[in-house]
């Protein structure tokens, strides 16, 4: 079974930094890509990143040149680095295993992908 779980989230202020962690277990992460989705209250859940198994990567517009994710396989865990962070990055973001790492988010999520609890990661002064 594929489970993952995110943790590093909490409270920011705006142009602060902030980095995401996803523990990967009872499977061998090499092999898969993962993604990040957030979603915010009232609004529809958005795909941010996600990275293949060679760590090829692909970003949301809003988040390019901010976040950055990476993998580390050896640890089993990917991370999404988050910089100059804006209110409106405040959502609650899940770590999703069995993506299909395409160019645009909207091809990301499957049937077969499994999905992590979520971390909420609040940007406020």
């Amino acid at each position: 079974q594929l489970h993952v779980v995110e943790s590093g989230g909490g409270l920011v202020q705006p142009g602060g930094s902030m980095r995401l962690s996803c523990a990967a277990s009872g499977f061998t992460l090499d092999y898969y890509a993962l993604a990040w989705f957030r979603q915010a209250p009232g609004k529809e859940r958005e795909g941010v990143s996600c990275i293949n198994s060679r760590a090829g990567t692909n970003y949301v517009d809003s988040v390019k040149g901010r976040f950055t994710i990476s993998r580390d396989n050896p640890k089993a865990t990917v991370y999404l680095q988050m910089n100059d962070l804006k209110p409106e990055d405040t959502a609650v973001y899940y770590c999703v295993v069995n993506v299909e790492c395409m160019p645009s988010p909207q091809y990301w999520n499957n049937p077969d992908a499994s999905w992590g609890q979520g971390t909420q990661v609040t940007v406020s002064s």
